[in-house]
């Protein structure tokens, strides 16, 4: 398991509120999960140069809590590209404010396909140098 986000800027960056809480007051994983899905719909669109479809997502396992008032750090990265599809792997990493040291709540491999204006799959571009 890596101990290290990737060496990239995320792609998100945003605080959990209290508003983001389950009735037991944890941070609710579908507000994670939420975050995680735009963040891979962000790095989709972008590789696809347009409208795009989250279709499927790999199993997820929460493996730290996030808090209230933790910075939540998104990480997205376009991992395999077929025709009209894109796989796109997400981190979650958390800080706490107070604190530097960060962790790795959660990973997902997202599958998107590509739209067009009638919200039918369409082959995706060819890869560009901005795509790499």
């Amino acid at each position: 398991m890596s101990t290290t986000p990737p060496p990239c800027e995320p792609l998100i960056r945003t605080i959990a509120m209290p508003a983001d809480t389950n009735p037991a007051g944890d941070i609710f994983g579908g507000w994670l999960l939420a975050q995680m899905d735009l963040a891979a719909g962000s790095a989709a669109t972008r590789r696809a140069r347009g409208r795009c479809a989250t279709v499927a997502l790999d199993a997820m396992a929460f493996l730290r809590p996030v808090f209230v008032g933790d910075e939540v750090s998104l990480y997205a990265t376009v991992r395999k590209v077929g025709r009209t599809s894109m796989q796109v792997h997400v981190e979650a990493w958390r800080r706490s404010r107070a604190e530097e040291q960060v962790e790795r709540v959660t990973e997902a491999l997202f599958t998107f396909v590509a739209l067009d204006e009638a919200r039918r799959p369409r082959v995706l571009p060819p890869a560009s140098a901005s795509d790499a």
